[in-house]
């Protein structure tokens, strides 16, 4: 067996990008670099290369640590890469706001109150 393979084959049959074609037009839009390099789709990727892949907004970063050619199940594309990628941050609190429905006229004292007390306010 060879001692590298294409790096846009390598992210489709490794399960990263969905078809091979996916995968060449990330490599030419710049969202995939091997060991912080801008590579081409034709890049020789070998066992121990950093690969960085940008998805959905995220970058997702493996270790080559299989060669693989064809697309294979999900158990063994795992074992064909290292995951280095960070855990996501945490989600920040969302505080809600108080929206009333339009046409809805004036709040009454027990709506108001509600308000008051969702804003943090004291109610007198």
């Amino acid at each position: 067996m060879s001692d590298s393979v294409r790096l846009d084959a390598w992210l489709w049959a490794v399960r990263v990008y969905k078809t091979r074609s996916a995968a060449t037009a990330a490599i030419r839009g710049g969202h995939v670099r091997v060991n912080d390099n801008p590579v081409k789709a034709a890049y020789p990727v070998k066992v121990g290369d950093e690969v960085r892949a940008r998805i959905n907004g995220f970058d997702r970063i493996l270790k080559v640590e299989k060669l693989l050619v064809k697309r294979v199940g999900a158990a063994l594309a795992a074992e064909a890469y290292e995951d280095l990628t960070p855990p996501p941050p945490p989600h920040q609190l969302v505080t809600r706001v108080a929206v009333r429905d339009r046409g809805a006229g004036r709040p009454t004292k027990r709506e108001r109150r509600d308000l008051d007390r969702l804003r943090g306010r004291r109610s007198q």
